[in-house]
């Protein structure tokens, strides 16, 4: 399991050095911007969360273009590892998101205070991320092996758009179930959200890993 969760590392590694460097640059912009305009923090966050995320899967591409996808199914490892380690790095590089976030929003917060008009809002922006981020993996995944490694950049986006979608129409829901949420019901909303996302993600894995044991090479 280790070697494959180097190998799903430095398959994404130069991407995300890329990615991660623009992040910088974009932070050092979003922080020493007045933050009088929250739609620029909102983004930030959010195009780091997913950002990395979506980086992880698009890096499946880069092993099937040189064969070593097939290659691995050679060697003593279970088809059920090579998927646990595509989820396992999958939330190891979402984690990375999170925090270039966390560190953004907080930097912004200390310098220009609190821009949001609820206290409960950074903490949604989180939900949101995190939320759209794990609903696009637990989709994409399963679509990859069921669809062919060829077409990994029509699932990625259809898998994000599912994300947002997913996101945005539980959101929509919860606020006509409660139209007037208190701060502790709209923290609980937000934990509904991710638990969601997170029972969906865990349940995508045996899903996927029975879609690939069936796949013939």
């Amino acid at each position: 399991m280790k070697g494959l969760l180097k190998n799903n590392f430095y398959a994404t590694l130069s991407n995300a050095k890329v990615f991660a460097a623009i992040m910088l640059l974009l932070g050092i912009f979003v922080v020493a911007m007045d933050n009088t305009i929250p739609s620029l923090i909102i983004g930030y966050m959010l195009l780091a969360m997913i950002g990395f995320s979506l980086i992880s899967i698009a890096s499946l591409r880069k092993e099937s273009a040189t064969k070593w996808s097939k290659y691995k199914l050679t060697t003593p490892v279970k088809r059920s590892a090579i998927v646990q380690s595509y989820f396992l790095s999958f939330l190891l590089w979402l984690i990375v998101g999170m925090v270039f976030a966390g560190i953004g929003v907080a930097l912004s917060i200390m310098l220009h205070g609190f821009p949001f008009d609820k206290d409960t809002d950074v903490f949604m922006l989180f939900v949101i991320g995190v939320g759209i981020s794990l609903f696009m993996g637990a989709i994409f995944f399963p679509l990859f092996y069921l669809g062919g490694e060829e077409r990994n950049e029509v699932f990625l986006i259809i898998s994000l758009l599912c994300g947002i979608g997913i996101v945005m129409g539980l959101s929509t829901l919860i606020n006509t179930l409660f139209p007037k949420m208190t701060a502790p019901q709209l923290i609980c909303g937000g934990i509904a959200i991710l638990a969601c996302s997170l029972l969906v993600y865990v349940l995508s894995y045996p899903l996927t890993v029975s879609i690939f044991k069936k796949k013939e090479y």
